[in-house]
């Protein structure tokens, strides 16, 4: 999915010549802390809602607080995963999108952004998840494939993060089955680490539990 099929056309822009009390309602009424800022269809940065709050006049226009911009953007043509990530690491609520010719395109919103990450991860899928933890060098994709679906099961979605700093390697699956008791059986007996895992295998063990305390207690 590309930052063009999302773009925010309800989110205006600053010109220069607006007012730090101009910028301050628009962002009360769009629910956002950040605002683009652009000049002949350029855009000259991102200003804030903090750094707004520090100006001692809400009459101060734009072009004199350049300095407070950020530059953050990405491309119309580029994934919304980056977006995604650069949004995360500069703690924006949108991103301003630029084409080729870094003509400003729009904007998209933080909230924009989660819901379709919602959908290309597919995390309102059904099925369990069995979360995976291993050195990196040791990841077999088509191993981990394999072992699933000799238990009449198949992945639907699989997503890999490291731990920064060491050299654990965790890998999410989403199965399309809830009983995963047969599956995690297999994956213990080729010596994967399960670090934790969401099915209704894990459900009828705490009802297991529930049962044997109340039978414990019973007996007293």
């Amino acid at each position: 999915m590309l930052n063009l099929d999302i773009l925010s056309g309800d989110i205006p822009y600053l010109n220069p010549e607006d007012s730090v009390l101009l910028a301050k309602d628009i962002m009360v009424d769009h629910h956002v802390a950040h605002l683009p800022v652009v000049s002949e269809n350029k855009l000259l940065g991102i200003i804030d809602e903090d750094s707004l709050l520090d100006v001692p006049s809400d009459d101060t226009p734009m072009n004199s607080l350049q300095t407070l911009f950020s530059h953050a953007s990405v491309q119309g043509i580029g994934h919304v995963l980056d977006t995604l990530h650069i949004c995360s690491e500069f703690q924006l609520t949108l991103v301003p999108v630029l084409n080729e010719e870094s003509d400003y395109l729009g904007s998209i919103t933080a909230l924009d952004l989660i819901r379709h990450t919602d959908k290309i991860i597919g995390a309102g899928d059904p099925g369990a998840i069995i979360v995976l933890e291993m050195d990196r060098v040791n990841f077999a994709f088509s191993e981990i494939i394999k072992l699933v679906e000799t238990n009449d099961a198949q992945v639907t979605q699989l997503n890999t993060y490291s731990e920064p700093g060491t050299s654990s390697f965790f890998i999410t699956l989403r199965i399309n089955k809830m009983e995963v008791s047969d599956i995690i059986a297999t994956f213990q007996r080729y010596e994967y680490k399960i670090k934790y895992y969401f099915g209704e295998e894990q459900y009828e063990n705490e009802l297991r539990s529930n049962y044997n305390h109340l039978m414990n207690y019973l007996s007293i």
